[in-house]
């Protein structure tokens, strides 16, 4: 967990898009077909599925993705949980935001997966600075101890390190989606 976003669903993906970055298609037997044809023939997919993460016992509530080249190997991607918190009186998600530096099978239980990159804070930072230069950031805050661990293994093997903050990025609201 590294990125927060405050807004309502739709100024996420209203954001999320401005930014450049694609939501993930869920995953089916036909859209897991297709990322591996895609892999296979290194062709680009702006909207490959994402596996399913777990927090607060569910699954990620969005996710988006950026393509790197013409190869869903490589991408970067972030998952969304909404929070049960809110932040100054407004809904918040909570996210994970990993770099997919190749494909490869699981330390852990041998499947095909995406191995993520371990600078976990370039990702964070990354969407941090996408989103303000979309104009629809309002403000940027920072947890500077949101992480007690500073590095680790993901469910994959895959090593990571942090500086522990979280990057609360508060998208500016709009008229439409007060209901206005």
């Amino acid at each position: 967990i590294n990125v927060a976003l405050v807004g309502s669903d739709a100024e996420v993906v209203r954001g999320m898009a401005a930014a450049g970055w694609f939501p993930a298609d869920p995953i089916t037997l036909a859209t897991s077909v297709r990322i591996v044809a895609d892999s296979v023939l290194r062709r680009s997919d702006v909207d490959a599925p994402v596996s399913n993460l777990f927090l607060f016992s569910r699954k990620q509530d969005l996710a988006f993705e950026e393509p790197v080249g013409n190869s869903p190997r490589q991408r970067h991607h972030v998952r969304f949980w909404r929070w049960e918190k809110l932040y100054e009186g407004r809904p918040a998600w909570i996210g994970a935001a990993t770099f997919d530096e190749r494909v490869g099978l699981s330390h852990t239980n041998g499947q095909v997966t995406h191995h993520i990159g371990p600078e976990v804070d370039a990702e964070r930072d990354r969407i941090a600075s996408e989103l303000q230069k979309t104009g629809l950031a309002d403000t940027i805050d920072w947890d500077n101890d949101f992480h007690p661990r500073r590095e680790g293994r993901d469910g994959g093997g895959d090593p990571w390190h942090t500086d522990g903050r979280l990057a609360i990025v508060v998208l500016r609201g709009s008229a439409e989606d007060a209901g206005g």
